[in-house]
């Protein structure tokens, strides 16, 4: 699109095919994307020189680890705005990442749309205060539901982690979607992750399943201060994720 063209974007991903979708997504809608590597000191020669206005890539690099790239792009006489995109989801890697300055930090999977929007939120001066509430608030509550997610034992590497995750946030934002699992929340996750509503209801099924398996079920009463569960039965899909958003909304988040 017109509008984005003078928008000058490099990109840093390990995975070419991540490189490849990537590069072509935002140069069909306008933006000049000047580079797209996947070696953190061949990038970082080419951010030198380039001086984009905003460095999209993830923190796992071959070359040099992605914390070390924006360290040194930190000490560039450049202005430029850095947004992580990447599958490291513990509240450790983010908090690392934004306090060396990084603008935004999403997690894979990701959706593109959404991703072209926070490039333009941050490149956007009239509002930067509200873009760094935003981040903060979101960082808060992801950092809680990964520390839910580690003691009651649901692994980040599959599936259902991501849908699970999206569908508390969501019960947050709207308690009463739960109301409306199969025809609303569901399907709007499907959408976000470019995938099917009957995927999503199996891989969040999966990593409940996969939590009770590991036999964590004190861990879960525990956490939520009550005998919620016994060895032997296990929540529907719905109730779990009421039961993790009503304690968020509890916290006050």
């Amino acid at each position: 699109m017109e509008k984005n063209k003078n928008i000058k974007i490099m990109l840093i991903d390990e995975n070419e095919q991540t490189l490849k979708l990537l590069k072509e997504n935002f140069s069909s809608d306008g933006f000049e994307v000047v580079g797209a590597k996947s070696n953190g000191i061949i990038a970082l020669e080419e951010i030198k020189k380039e001086k984009p206005d905003v460095i999209i890539m993830d923190v796992v690099l071959s070359g040099v680890d992605g914390f070390s790239l924006i360290e040194s792009i930190n000490t560039l006489n450049i202005e430029t705005k850095i947004i992580v995109v990447s599958s490291l989801s513990l509240e450790g890697f983010i908090t690392k990442a934004l306090n060396l300055g990084v603008s935004y930090y999403m997690i894979k999977p990701f959706n593109m749309e959404v991703l072209k929007s926070r490039v333009l939120d941050v490149l956007n001066d009239n509002k930067p205060k509200a873009n760094i509430q935003v981040i903060g608030k979101n960082r808060n509550l992801e950092e809680k539901i990964t520390n839910i997610f580690i003691t009651v034992g649901i692994p980040a590497h599959i599936k259902g982690y991501q849908f699970l995750r999206e569908a508390i946030k969501m019960a947050i934002d709207n308690p009463d979607i739960i109301n409306s699992i199969t025809k609303k929340l569901y399907p709007s996750i499907a959408e976000k992750f470019e995938t099917s509503a009957s995927k999503v209801e199996r891989a969040i099924r999966h990593a409940i399943e996969v939590a009770w398996n590991r036999g964590k079920i004190e861990n879960i009463n525990t956490l939520f201060g009550i005998k919620v569960y016994a060895n032997n039965e296990k929540p529907t899909n719905g109730e779990f994720i009421a039961l993790v958003a009503d304690k968020m909304l509890l916290e006050g988040v």
